[in-house]
């Protein structure tokens, strides 16, 4: 099923048209081609972010998620993967289809990526000022003295103490909070359009868990930034997230505007990461999980890919692959009985 712009049916959308988007993914898909076969890590996932728009991505680990923005970063470590299909179209222009040095400019400058361990990915023999310091340098020709002092002003925009003193320090030195709000100012070096955040709270104590996504909201609303928030803990997102797209099995299976899909899921699959959340009101109850495990991506089954571990399913779970079906207003839901799994969750 897909509309005039033939995107799949119930794909949420924001109040811009498809000229003034700031990022449309369309019908995108990943593979990687190993010894062991051939596995679909990305299978025709189409989103859409505005600026100034929160996009949240959830799901559990190899659903696809960090993958598909690799992709849209055009970072994807090719071998063994490869972009087989679809278009990223950024501000109007498909990524997919510039060459290296023209999407390297994109990069940094344009869309930026904040990645989920801060500590690999800073260079442990650089100071966190050179680090930052050789973005200005590369991309705006500044000198050493400039691209420092821009570097302290960097530091001290995502709250890090004594900025100009700590400059020089080294990875290594500082707290993984302080280091995750490294890698953000890293981000922020160019004044990115679009930012992409994979896990950024990952390993990180609940308090600073909160702290640094206060942080990236407090920023985004005062660049009007567009920003993916790339994640399996729905408590992060719950007050951060405008839109929420959940991934299984390299496929988005639900999207809704936050509120409504905490409130009432229309997949089976959302229904049950919701119940795995650990509750108050539970006290003493033994906490739920979802039966079985994700599949292989070598050997998706036939049908939806959520069929073996869904608790509806039946014989049309097992054969036809469900599309995106229109769930109400900026709704949809790949599940072939999404008005039941609504209504049960009302």
């Amino acid at each position: 099923m897909t509309d005039e712009d033939g995107r799949p049916t119930g794909v949420a959308r924001g109040t811009a048209t498809a000229d003034t988007a700031l990022l449309d993914v369309r019908d995108l898909r990943v593979e990687f081609r190993t010894r062991d076969g051939v596995a679909k890590a990305v299978n025709g996932v189409s989103f859409r972010v505005e600026p100034g728009q929160t996009l949240a991505v959830l799901g559990e680990s190899g659903s696809g998620k960090s993958v598909t923005a690799q992709a849209v970063m055009g970072i994807l470590d090719s071998p063994p993967g490869f972009v087989t299909g679809g278009e990223v179209l950024f501000q109007g222009r498909d990524l997919l289809k510039l060459r290296k040095d023209e999407r390297r400019k994109v990069r940094g400058a344009k869309m930026a990526m904040i990645f989920q361990d801060a500590l690999s990915s800073l260079n442990p023999v650089l100071s966190v000022g050179a680090q930052l310091g050789e973005m200005f340098r590369v991309h705006e020709g500044m000198s050493r003295k400039e691209a420092r002092g821009r570097a302290v002003e960097l530091m001290e925009r995502v709250g890090i103490p004594a900025a100009r003193e700590r400059v020089g320090d080294y990875p290594h030195q500082f707290s993984g909070g302080m280091r995750q709000r490294i890698m953000i100012a890293m981000a922020l070096a160019l004044g990115p359009d679009l930012i992409i955040a994979d896990e950024p709270t990952t390993a990180l104590d609940v308090t600073v868990q909160a702290q640094v996504m206060d942080l990236l909201a407090e920023l985004q609303r005062e660049l009007t930034m567009g920003l993916i928030l790339i994640t399996h803990d729905l408590g992060v997102v719950a007050d951060v997230a405008d839109t929420i797209a959940v991934m299984y099995a390299g496929r988005i299976v639900e999207t809704a505007p936050v509120h409504q899909l905490y409130k009432a899921p229309a997949h089976p699959y959302t229904r049950g990461l919701l119940d795995s959340i650990p509750r108050l009101d539970h006290k003493g109850q033994r906490l739920y999980a979802i039966k079985g495990l994700p599949p292989n991506l070598t050997a998706i089954p036939p049908g939806c890919p959520f069929n073996p571990r869904c608790p509806l399913a039946q014989d049309i779970c097992r054969t036809d692959l469900p599309p995106l079906y229109e769930a109400g207003p900026g709704r949809a839901s790949a599940c072939h009985f999404w008005k039941e799994t609504l209504d049960g969750a009302r």
